[in-house]
């Protein structure tokens, strides 16, 4: 592909001590799963950390192989001349922590029973995610970074932002919001509750046994998906037209089942089901304005300056979302750009909409671009060697 980063290798690191989480409870041998593109410059300040949306990984830009058939999920976005453009910054991403792609999670080994957490692990915030990408980071030897995320990577953003003022100086959140509306929350609920149900669900310790709960998880993917597309993107796409014709039964008859049965079937493939359960929760507890008690003071935490990108048919994170961080952030007196974007796409248009969004954040990175042109030639070599876990 033109302008690719190429292939690219996902990376492993482990990290030996303690981080006590927010609910109190602490997790020790944490592995990170992460991609670098780019190079740091002798400087370290030119880093672009990558936050990633809910059943994303670190596998952002790039082929893993050779006989990859699809590109990482944000490659449009990531590489040569692109809108994080690799020939200037050197970009990072990695897989949160409570994932199931190569972070510790869920179905990852405790190093107290030997066995899977299963339900054994410990409930998780954006802050703790934000805790561990800090390791990461620092590992890294970044001194100064721009963050940037869309939809739950945009409150990853927003959280680094105000958590490590003196660490970011940039911070971009795309179609995100500061909290979750009722609405949101209800549909979270609605798919952790159909995982639950599911009749192999096991109160999440299916880990080793015969059957998983893919049905309850399909349908939770399901349920999120419609939230991410809206009514222009399903008309267009299915109107009420037919997969063959009636059945007059509760099979599949409609185009859109069809494809959202497709979607569900699809995504039991790559996705676990617990970690859908926490990493949901998470976004639903996010509220840095509750935290402080205004969302102008928890911006003023920050060091940053701001570019807010939204768009205009996102029922799930609406525009008025995105004018209420800008509010409270000129209310911080902060510096802060913001657009409303119009697509036919709903809440993906972050992940489809790219030409518009690569003029527009190349325009506002321009006083980010490194002065120092001199890179550091080696990337830091793992604190604990480790393999992939699934």
């Amino acid at each position: 592909m033109e302008n690719s980063v190429g292939i690219v290798q996902t990376k492993y690191c482990k990290f030996d001590d303690e981080i006590l989480l927010e609910c109190g409870k602490t997790l020790k041998n944490i592995q990170i799963a992460y991609e670098t593109y780019g190079k740091l410059n002798e400087s370290c300040d030119n880093a672009i950390l990558v936050c990633h949306a809910l059943t994303a990984d670190a596998h952002a830009a790039g082929y893993n192989s050779p006989d990859d058939k699809k590109p990482g999920w944000w490659d449009t976005m990531i590489g040569p001349n692109k809108a994080f453009d690799t020939n200037k910054f050197f970009v990072i991403s990695s897989n949160i922590l409570g994932g199931c792609r190569g972070t510790t999670g869920p179905c990852s080994i405790n190093p107290d029973t030997g066995e899977p957490y299963g339900h054994s692990f410990p409930v998780i915030t954006v802050e703790d995610i934000i805790k561990v990408q800090k390791k990461l980071i620092d590992f890294l030897g970044v001194k100064k970074m721009i963050v940037v995320g869309g939809s739950m990577g945009g409150m990853q953003a927003m959280e680094w932002s105000i958590k490590h003022p003196d660490l970011v100086k940039t911070t971009i959140i795309i179609a995100s919001t500061a909290r979750l509306s009722a609405q949101a929350i209800a549909f979270n609920a609605v798919g952790r509750n159909a995982i639950i149900s599911d009749k192999f669900f096991n109160n999440g310790d299916y880990y080793n046994k015969e059957n998983t709960p893919d049905y309850g998880l399909a349908i939770a993917r399901m349920v999120g998906h419609i939230t991410y597309l809206c009514e222009e993107a399903m008309h267009t796409k299915f109107g009420r037209d037919f997969k063959d014709k009636p059945n007059f039964d509760f099979g599949v008859d409609f185009q859109v089942e069809s494809y959202l049965e497709y979607q569900g079937r699809i995504f039991v493939d790559r996705f676990d089901a617990n970690s859908y359960l926490y990493i949901t929760k998470a976004i639903d507890y996010y509220d840095p304005g509750s935290k402080f008690g205004t969302l102008e003071n928890a911006f003023k935490q920050s060091n940053s300056r701001f570019l807010i990108i939204c768009f205009d048919s996102d029922w799930l994170f609406t525009t008025e979302q995105s004018k209420e961080m800008v509010s409270a952030l000129i209310g911080a007196g902060k510096e802060v750009s913001f657009i409303e974007l119009k697509s036919p796409c709903g809440h993906d248009a972050f992940l489809i909409e790219y030409k518009e969004q690569t003029k527009i954040i190349k325009s506002f990175l321009k006083k980010d671009e490194p002065d120092n042109e001199v890179y550091l030639q080696t990337v830091p070599q793992n604190p604990v060697e480790g393999e992939e876990k699934s």
